[in-house]
């Protein structure tokens, strides 16, 4: 087996090979006596929905791990511990996914049809995330139950799948709530949706876990999870501009924030800029699913500079965070935000 401190290939190819045993040992859980149409279902659902995107977040925690024994070979058993609880986050992502894409009515995801648009699958997909969701728990268990960190862990999943859930909440309520009105979509209103509906799980959560494995109390590393949580609004923020501004092929979805009348950092923006006029076309074709209306709303995008407002955005936003980050004692713990810092900045997908 090559060595742990190998390239990142080298992490990604042993954390993969790591799924199939974690799939195996939930289709052999003793908790349920399994038929063989059951078996099947999970194992396509697993497949479908657990390790098909980028793997950042899971692999983070083997990553962040690493950083924090400063650069000492991680024994097999620290890799595999590791790369389970970055599996644990990879299973929470699809769940929150699957279930999103419902609520969101959404076509496609990472490429492919969602997996409630599958002929044989429809709302079955409902409880197919709820099991997502419970598999967290038996894998915690069946691999760190005898753990002096056992519940520390149990209490960070539940506690991070809360706030992500109330996030989501908010997202809703703020994005359908009966009548369409723009004038809810300002900046705090945003920040709050995106603090919790993605920075906690997809940024705090991989470092929290690497913290906990180290034998950490998260309580002293509040200034940690604050850096982490505003990493994750600039992810946020980088997403619905590339929803708008990215390349399809590239990004593996086709944005659909406009029409889906998203309180998305460009709409938010655009609301602080435009004038009477781009206002009242705004509010005309903002939330309409015809491509007339889209093009409309992106021309006001355009007309407001909406690109250039985002490459300031995201200057400033790498300069605050690297003062942030320096002003860490831990300079193993500087290492961990750095190289999620420099995983995000600047991408294109």
């Amino acid at each position: 087996m090559a060595d742990s401190n190998g390239s990142a290939v080298d992490t990604k190819s042993r954390f993969v090979e790591i799924y199939a045993r974690l799939k195996s040992e939930i289709l052999e859980d003793p908790a349920f006596d399994y038929t063989d149409d059951s078996r099947q279902w999970i194992d396509r659902m697993l497949d479908y929905n657990v390790p098909g995107g980028k793997l950042n977040r899971g692999i983070s925690v083997v990553d962040s791990y690493k950083l924090l024994k400063e650069g000492n070979e991680l024994t097999d058993d620290e890799f595999f511990l590791s790369s389970v609880l970055g599996w644990c986050i990879e299973w929470l992502q699809a769940y929150f996914l699957v279930l999103d894409d419902i609520m969101d009515n959404s076509h496609t995801r990472r490429g492919q049809p969602c997996w409630f648009r599958l002929p044989k699958v429809g709302l079955i997909a409902a409880n197919d995330g709820i099991l997502l969701d419970n598999h967290i728990p038996r894998m915690l268990k069946r691999h760190f139950r005898e753990k002096p960190y056992y519940v520390d862990l149990l209490d960070l999943f539940n506690e991070v799948e809360f706030q992500t859930a109330s996030g989501q909440m908010l997202d809703l309520i703020t994005t359908h709530d009966g009548e369409q009105d723009l004038s809810k979509y300002k900046f705090p209103v945003y920040q709050r949706i995106v603090q919790y509906k993605t920075a906690y799980y997809s940024f705090y959560l991989p470092v929290a876990c690497a913290l906990v494995m180290s034998g950490e109390n998260l309580d002293n590393f509040v200034g940690v999870k604050n850096i982490l949580v505003e990493m994750g609004t600039y992810f946020q923020v980088q997403d619905d501009y590339l929803d708008c501004f990215g390349s399809p092929e590239v990004i593996g979805k086709i944005g659909t924030d406009i029409e889906d009348f998203k309180c998305s950092w460009l709409i938010v923006q655009a609301l602080e800029r435009a004038n009477e006029n781009q206002m009242k076309l705004l509010s005309e074709n903002y939330g309409k699913s015809d491509p007339a209306s889209v093009t409309k709303v992106k021309a006001i995008f355009n007309d407001l500079n909406l690109q250039s407002v985002f490459a300031e955005y995201e200057a400033a936003s790498y300069e605050q965070l690297i003062c942030s980050i320096e002003a860490q004692p831990s300079k193993a713990v500087q290492e961990v935000l750095k190289s999620f810092l420099h995983k995000i900045y600047k991408r294109q997908k």
